[in-house]
């Protein structure tokens, strides 16, 4: 095995410890009561505070797929009826079309959805039936941050061994290209693992994306889940990543992680989402301050249908609010999310996406082999690699009789040398006896010391 497979493997091993971002509060979902538009969706305070009911008089998403690569997302929940219009399972244990829910927090792919594109819907007993245009936003429920979007659910099996054997090195390419290949403008990615580095078989469909002028939104990750760094796919140069916020608008300490990757933080506890089955629950974590950055990107697309991925994110990292030390901080990245600005303010254009490009970075650390994208996978395997490498213990080494030869002498050099201090010493002893008076010197400073007399000099 070469040093650079031996890398490969160790990088891979440990992205198979990938979790979902979000859910990261210890006491985990709180349950809420069925949404109403005078109690539940005032809860949606990120809408008004980061200004996106404001930017809703310019767009709603109108026309624009996102995908969001998840645990799989409940399109019957009543908020998201209609806004759910395609899907795919890239585990291999879930549905054909990505809505079944799976994996260790199956809820968490309709949480997501119903953040970034929930509908609200009409109160029980309404005569209206609802439908998917924009007027069709109901009271009830929660809305989205761009409720006129539509969602392609991609379920994946993460977090636990996947009963279909496949792991995340063959589920997350085969989600990103299935995702580009059925006209995702947005992808959303509200996963983290414990490393920034990602497999090499990553490269070639997020490369992809890039080419086909995709814009990837992914979470930052928690503290409280133990990702205090920010790991990837969020470390992929080129992705819009998330940091999170507490409910004062400072950077969270549960619900958030940082690095040099960090594009733009946006509001990640108190929040609120859809369970599958139509429930609601309270959660918080960077798994749903993504979203709400994805609907913005969506709400820009659907504006500018003709504006590339990379002036989207220069816009929305633009726009955003300084906070923490001046400039871009691995805290907060650009600054904190405002809705209203990215799509109202006038923001010149980059020569370049201004959180870097994975085709630069595989020219760079690849050697230069791009090589043509992977075709997506198609064999699935008995099991599941394990999600932890095997500890390795080192091999017990005997001393060489070298060692043991050099230390001896320098243990009988030592003595003798201490025996020649101790009889200087003697000698300067009887020496001063001898000659009374003398300046005397200072041991700790090597200085002579003189007595003032206290008479002018």
């Amino acid at each position: 095995m070469t040093r650079a497979t031996a890398r490969f493997h160790r990088a891979a091993s440990a992205l198979l410890a990938m979790t979902l971002a979000g859910i990261s509060l210890a006491a985990g979902l709180i349950l809420a009561p069925a949404a109403t538009a005078d109690a539940d969706r005032d809860k949606e305070y990120w809408l008004g505070e980061s200004g996106i009911t404001k930017a809703w008089g310019v767009s709603k998403g109108a026309g624009v797929k996102v995908a969001v690569i998840d645990s799989g997302v409940d399109a019957q929940h009543p908020d998201l009826k209609g806004a759910v219009t395609g899907g795919f399972d890239a585990s291999g244990a879930g549905s054909p079309n990505g809505q079944k829910s799976l994996g260790v927090k199956p809820e968490h792919g309709t949480l997501v959805a119903t953040i970034l594109a929930g509908r609200g819907h009409q109160p029980a007993g309404a005569t209206a039936s609802p439908s998917p245009g924009p007027a069709a936003a109901g009271p009830d429920g929660m809305i989205g941050v761009a409720p006129e979007a539509e969602i392609l659910s991609v379920s994946t099996w993460l977090g636990s061994a996947n009963p279909a054997g496949k792991s995340d090195q063959d589920q997350i390419p085969e989600a990103v290209r299935w995702a580009v290949d059925n006209g995702a403008k947005v992808i959303n990615i509200s996963l983290g693992s414990a490393t920034p580095q990602w497999p090499q078989s990553w490269d070639a469909a997020f490369l992809y994306a890039e080419q086909k002028d995709v814009v990837i939104v992914a979470a930052a990750g928690n503290r409280i889940g133990g990702n205090l760094q920010v790991g990837a796919p969020a470390t992929i140069p080129g992705v819009l990543t998330v940091a999170g916020l507490d409910r004062k608008g400072v950077a969270s300490v549960d619900s958030s992680s940082q690095g040099i990757s960090i594009g733009v933080a946006a509001p990640a506890e108190n929040l609120l989402g859809g369970m599958p089955g139509g429930g609601y629950a309270e959660w918080a974590g960077t798994s749903g301050a993504a979203p709400i950055v994805a609907g913005v990107a969506a709400l820009i697309r659907s504006k500018w249908p003709e504006m590339s991925a990379k002036q989207v994110i220069n816009r929305i990292v633009t726009t955003a609010r300084d906070a923490g030390p001046a400039g871009k901080d691995p805290l907060y990245g650009f600054g904190v999310l405002n809705a209203e600005a990215a799509l109202k303010d006038s923001v010149p254009e980059a020569a370049a996406n201004p959180l870097g490009s994975i085709s630069d970075w595989i020219r760079v650390h690849r050697r230069g082999n791009l090589g043509a994208p992977a075709p997506v996978p198609t064999d699935e395997v008995a099991s599941a690699v394990p999600t932890l490498p095997e500890p390795t213990v080192p091999a017990a080494k005997a001393p060489s009789q070298r060692d043991s030869a050099v230390g001896a002498a320098v243990v009988i050099g030592s003595v003798a040398l201490f025996v020649v201090i101790i009889a200087a010493a003697v000698f300067q002893l009887r020496r001063a006896a001898r000659n009374p008076g003398t300046a005397r010197e200072e041991p700790d400073t090597g200085a002579f010391q003189t007595v003032d007399s206290g008479g002018k000099t």
